[in-house]
């Protein structure tokens, strides 16, 4: 079974760039897609970058598009999710998720799709 933790959060300013991880232990995360999510106070949690397993396939919130770029370094088995040009509304907890499969060939994008997660990491931005 799967422990993802997540790093890299913190406090930005609008227009900065920001890279989490998410470094997994107890599998190897080859086995595995991976996703990004995140949740601002009083809102559903909602999706922002997923990386399939077998053909690294990606996905993209729309909301994101242009903006974040998930990544995966199996070596390391650790995954990233960089987001660019940070604004107030990126404001929110982001959690990694895990799905054991050795065969996807696209980005899951649903939470329910995904059976392991991080305690999340906040980002906040404002000037």
């Amino acid at each position: 079974q799967v422990q993802l933790v997540e790093e890299g959060g913190g406090h930005v300013q609008p227009g900065m760039s920001l890279r989490l991880s998410c470094t997994a232990s107890g599998g190897p995360l080859k086995d595995y897609s991976l996703g990004w999510f995140r949740q601002a106070p009083g809102k559903e949690r909602e999706f922002v970058a997923g990386i399939a397993t077998r053909t690294e396939r990606t996905r993209y919130g729309n909301f994101l598009q242009g903006r974040v770029t998930i990544s995966r370094d199996n070596a390391k088995n650790t995954f990233y999710l960089q987001i660019g040009s940070l604004r107030i509304e990126d404001t929110a907890t982001y959690y990694c998720a895990a799905r054991a499969t050795k065969t996807a060939f696209y980005a899951f994008t649903a939470a329910e799709d995904y059976g392991y997660w991080g305690l999340g990491t906040q980002v906040s931005v404002s000037s």
